[in-house]
């Protein structure tokens, strides 16, 4: 009988485990492999040094990647593409205005904080799509998916 409750137990936790590697389920971007260093000590990424001074970095992900300082140690990276429509050439990267990003496409605003649509004049399915951020030694931050 204990054989039995522990096989079930196992069984159990093994099916309530799950990984975050369907996360991103988006049919609208592409799920680039991602795996770029900033150094905040160079003069493009200064201003990661401080909470709220969004950084554009081309040619990573699909339109590029929003990098943002949210706190103490704290930083969101999301891609520069609108999640809500397929990506083009003709509409590759949302543009920059204070803590959000506005689709010129279509018009679709997201803040930066959480990635969150904000406003749109359609019924938005996508929140901006995250890539992970971990904090190294000596002022750099590795963005990876």
């Amino acid at each position: 009988m204990k054989k039995l409750i522990f096989f079930f137990s196992l069984l159990g936790i093994l099916t309530a485990c799950s990984n975050d590697d369907n996360v991103n389920q988006n049919p609208n971007l592409l799920d680039v492999n991602v795996n770029y260093f900033v150094d905040m000590n160079l003069p493009q990424f200064n201003a990661l040094n401080f909470p709220s001074n969004p950084v554009y970095i081309g040619n990573q992900g699909n339109g590029g990647i929003y990098v943002m300082n949210t706190g103490p140690n704290q930083f969101v990276a999301w891609d520069a593409a609108d999640p809500n429509h397929p990506f083009t050439n003709e509409c590759p990267t949302m543009e920059l205005d204070g803590i959000q990003v506005t689709c010129a496409c279509e018009g679709n605003t997201y803040e930066l904080f959480t990635g969150n649509f904000m406003e749109s004049e359609n019924e938005l399915q996508y929140t901006l799509w995250a890539y992970r951020v971990t904090v190294n030694g000596n002022n750099t931050l590795q963005i990876t998916n």
